[in-house]
């Protein structure tokens, strides 16, 4: 392999320049020939900013890859070997509304977990699927490298119901390792985390630093408040007393299911008409100023400005993630893959998050054996959840999406979970064909 063509769909997002960026950092392992930003024609002018950003960018770092933008998937699919999903289906107005529509019931509004991320799901699965319809036509031996939200769900759509060599990623783990590298003032290659778990689900097991086990000494850190977060999550400090009967690393995600009430009193307040607006509201803030800083002519760089946005690390993640196949290296990297047994008491086939042995043959889970009862109730009830939520998106089943709402840890009763699955079907009504002639089929409560 050698001239490879990579295919980012959603090449118009802010996020594209951390990519650039990370081929940028690995040209001198990752040959890569032609670069396709792929986007739709809604995102046309902000494919044309970032492609131009883009190319000013590799022309910097002198290299000659060639950067194609369309609007045509289909030309840009041909022969590609990568393809990486990063795309949001609707917009940022699609995640104001997944944001917004739960808090009159009282439930966190999310942009990956909960009624959000359920919304914002059903909305992309038709769109994966038929992407990976022409991957299957077209580059039927790339991998597509997953990255679109919520990550693992999406993931384990694709692996169920299509034959496209697939893997998820989120960089919520990398945020972990830099952080805790951080709290400890050493190099992030001193430590190793032992993941495991489910995608914005996910608990280091164990820490370590030189070999060191300092698990108990990261806990009291943040016992001690400091700080293990992310841009797309509050920064609550831990309970010190759950940290230490906890003994594991909890991811920032966490904070939706371990401080519920107190993350749903600061959204109602955000959302509240003099409140200071949801996340998603604030990033439309963030987005316009990247794109007139990336409309720059002089701009050749990635701007410090994106770190805000929330992606931070995220071409760490994936182009190294690429280059591992590529290469065939055999790293760890903790991704979203099929379960294979490494975490015994969940299905072969469901999708998680967990260190594996990256190769020129994929991911390969390193086996952690059975959760411990103090994670295992909860990791089981979301992936619950995840699995009836993939048969309702993939057939437009509204049982199956009644019932992964209600399963679902954030969502109080059957009743809410209704009420839910009709306001969402109807407001997203144009992004979800599967569910035609849904929409009322709920009993008025």
């Amino acid at each position: 392999m050698n001239g490879l063509r990579i295919v980012v769909i959603g090449g118009g997002s802010s996020y594209t320049p951390e990519i650039i960026d990370g081929l940028i950092g690995r040209a001198h392992e990752l040959p890569v020939d032609s670069l396709y930003l792929v986007d739709v024609p809604a995102g046309k002018d902000k494919l044309e900013i970032v492609g131009a950003l883009a190319e000013r960018m590799l022309k910097k770092a002198g290299l000659s890859t060639k950067v194609m933008l369309t609007l045509d998937r289909r030309a840009a699919l041909q022969g590609a070997d990568f393809v990486i999903t990063q795309f949001r289906v609707g917009g940022l107005a699609a995640r104001m509304r997944d944001e917004r529509f739960p808090l009159p019931y009282n439930v966190l509004g999310q942009e990956t977990t909960g009624p959000g991320g359920f919304a914002k799901a059903m909305r992309t699965i038709p769109v994966i699927l038929d992407i990976c319809r022409d991957m299957e036509e077209l580059c039927p031996e790339a991998w597509l490298i997953n990255f679109t939200n919520p990550s693992g769900l999406i993931t384990e759509t694709v692996i169920k119901h299509s034959s496209v060599k697939c893997i998820g990623l989120c960089n919520v783990p990398i945020n972990m390792v830099m952080t805790t590298a951080k709290l400890l003032e050493v190099d992030k290659k001193d430590i190793f985390i032992d993941f495991a778990g489910l995608n914005h689900l996910v608990w280091g097991r164990k820490v370590f630093c030189r070999g060191q086990d300092v698990t108990a000494v990261v806990l009291e850190k943040l016992a001690d408040g400091a700080t293990l977060t992310m841009k797309n999550v509050p920064d609550m400090k831990w309970d010190g007393d759950f940290l230490r009967a906890l003994g594991m690393l909890p991811c920032p995600y966490h904070r939706y299911y371990y401080m519920t009430d107190r993350l749903l009193a600061e959204e109602l307040e955000a959302a509240a008409p003099e409140g200071k607006g949801t996340r998603a509201e604030l990033v439309k803030a963030v987005e316009d100023e990247l794109f007139r800083l990336y409309r720059s002519e002089t701009l050749n760089e990635k701007p410090k400005e994106l770190e805000s946005r929330g992606g931070a690390y995220y071409s760490e993640a994936a182009v190294s993630l690429i280059s591992a196949i590529y290469n065939d290296k055999r790293e760890i990297h903790t991704v979203d893959i099929a379960n294979q047994g490494a975490i015994q008491g969940l299905p072969d086939d469901c999708v998680v998050e967990i260190n594996c042995v990256i190769g020129k043959n994929g991911a390969t889970p390193l086996a952690g054996g059975p959760l411990p009862s103090k994670i295992a109730g909860l990791v089981q009830a979301v992936k619950g959840y995840e699995v009836l939520a993939v048969e309702a998106g993939v057939t437009g089943s509204w049982d199956n999406a009644l019932l992964a709402l209600t399963n679902h840890p954030l969502v109080p009763s059957v009743d809410v979970a209704k009420q839910l699955l009709n306001d969402l079907i109807a407001i997203n009504r144009e992004y979800l064909p599967q569910f035609a002639g849904e929409s009322q089929k709920a009993v008025k409560l």
